[in-house]
């Protein structure tokens, strides 16, 4: 076995890792504590998604969690001991839960959001690092930092570009919880489904991406992170026509078309290629 596979037999704690082929299954594991964030989770969410995203061969990535709720923001045993922090303290564990969320939004392939309960705060910021969102009609949501005189600071870079910034001026201030409905309807889900049918409705993206080419996929997702929020410059249209020159000039894209042309299966998806 490839030495990062070790990863899949490690001994976590907060979480649980599995792969079934090309796909990757990362869930909260603590259910009681409604998958609240603590140190030790924050800790081992990035060393997931670190190794994770060093596995050429991965396709996608699946978050979930266990229990009632997606995830409640921070632990409440967590939030009393940062009562004593210093603000050095308070700096250094806030750099520890903004890495884990770049770890996460950087990580090469997509990663789907199953979100089949509530997510608080942190929770929001969690799903918001993801590239596809999809909750239970009952589930609930809330930047409920303001409640407690905090802000949703680290949370925030991936909030409002999945929110929106005209919806976040709302749900920072006013920390109101908004249902699943309303996520979708504000763009923070892509799609709603009865809880029975959660499970259905995630598999089959799972299975749109895994069909599509393994190196075209990483770089659509790239592409978007790049571009979304770029000035349309000269710089950037070269950029771009530099791109897909790239990958059209690649064994991967020169597949795909004549696969298409031929009207065959492709290599990846034959078995015979990445």
């Amino acid at each position: 076995m490839n030495a990062l596979e070790d990863i899949f037999r490690a001994s976590f704690e907060t979480i649980t890792l599995q792969r079934q082929g090309a796909v990757a299954r990362v869930t909260l594991a603590r259910p009681e504590l409604r998958n609240a964030f603590n140190e030790k989770a924050i800790a081992e969410l990035t060393e997931a998604f670190s190794a994770l995203a060093k596995l050429a061969d991965l396709r996608v990535v699946v978050l979930a969690a266990q229990g009632k709720a997606f995830c409640a923001g921070a632990d409440l045993n967590w939030m009393k001991a940062m009562a004593c922090y210093s603000w050095d303290d308070n700096h250094a564990d806030a750099a520890r839960l903004a890495h884990m969320l770049w770890t996460l939004y950087s990580c090469p392939v997509p990663v789907v959001a199953r979100v089949q309960g509530d997510a608080y705060a942190g929770g929001v910021g969690l799903l918001s690092a993801c590239d596809v969102v999809v909750a239970a009609d009952s589930a609930g949501f809330c930047l409920s930092e303001a409640k407690l005189g905090l802000l949703p600071a680290t949370i925030a870079p991936y909030v409002v570009r999945a929110l929106g910034a005209q919806a976040s001026r709302r749900y920072f201030v006013t920390a109101e919880r908004f249902s699943a409905a309303e996520a979708l309807r504000l763009g923070l889900v892509h799609e709603m489904a009865p809880a029975e049918a959660l499970d259905t409705r995630v598999e089959a993206l799972v299975t749109a991406i895994v069909a599509n080419g393994p190196a075209a996929v990483r770089a659509c997702k790239k592409l978007v992170q790049d571009v979304a929020h770029a000035p349309i410059t000269p710089e950037l249209r070269d950029d771009t026509a530099r791109r897909i020159a790239d990958i059209r000039a690649s064994d991967e894209g020169r597949e795909g078309v004549q696969s298409f042309l031929a009207r065959r299966v492709p290599a990846w998806l034959a078995g015979e290629g990445a």
